[in-house]
């Protein structure tokens, strides 16, 4: 098959996402289109190298929303139903509300417009499902209360991409999540993978019920159902 995987900029899920797309990769020409965000967030959780690796050559393109401008050229394949199918997983409150408001001003969601009128079908993974509190992992994190304050600073001095603000925090937009400043500390104060819990918002999960009366998109709860759904429809 021929697939699109779409990444939008939600931590949560996002590595259960990568893992299922390389299971898929196997198998399957996958081309991975990322928002502006998406590419953000798989570089701060030190993801980015493995959605790399699953591209290269046709139909396997590495998209970057940064790289197709205002036009987004490469939507078009579905548009022209050059796909099978479309995944759009993890995806963020602010895809999936302006999927069913009908505004497509990204790459991601683009896509979807595209995808719709080319009749391929989307599979879409949102990260605000249902109501209540849900738990997901930070990136790395500067815990300030293990921070002893060393006149030079380890972390920083190990981080190849000056992300370490000494006794301060790190900056994320710099961050690729290697890990080198983590090891580095010797006070253990960089902190990776912490759980948080976070509130579910009524809007964003009535604009996932909307999405869910949508023609031509099936919403799953987790990447996990994915590999069986294809299975069921081929």
């Amino acid at each position: 098959m021929r697939i699109g995987w779409a990444i939008t900029g939600a931590g949560h899920l996002l590595d259960e996402s990568v893992a299922v797309m390389e299971e898929l990769s196997k198998d399957n020409k996958i081309t991975i289109l990322l928002s502006n965000a998406g590419e953000e967030v798989l570089n701060m959780y030190g993801l980015f190298e493995r959605v790399a690796a699953i591209t290269g050559g046709y139909y396997k393109e590495l998209a970057l929303e940064s790289d197709q401008s205002f036009s987004y050229p490469i939507s078009g394949r579905f548009s022209l139903g050059k796909y099978d199918l479309l995944i759009v997983s993890p995806t963020t409150s602010n895809t999936v509300a302006k999927i069913v408001h009908g505004i497509s001003d990204t790459l991601v969601t683009n896509s979807v417009a595209q995808a719709g009128k080319g009749g391929v079908k989307t599979i879409v993974i949102p990260v605000d499902m249902e109501k209540g509190d849900v738990e997901t992992i930070l990136p790395s994190k500067l815990d300030l209360e293990s921070c002893a304050d060393c006149d030079e600073c380890e972390a920083s001095k190990s981080c190849s991409q000056e992300a370490i603000i000494a006794k301060q925090e790190i900056d994320l937009l710099k961050c690729v999540g290697c890990g080198d400043c983590q090891d580095s500390c010797p006070f253990n104060a960089i902190k990776a993978g912490k759980l948080i819990t976070i509130h579910m918002r009524e809007i964003d999960i009535e604009n996932t019920h909307k999405l869910v009366l949508m023609e031509d998109i099936d919403v799953l709860k987790h990447p996990n159902e994915i590999v069986e759904f294809i299975s069921n429809i081929i």
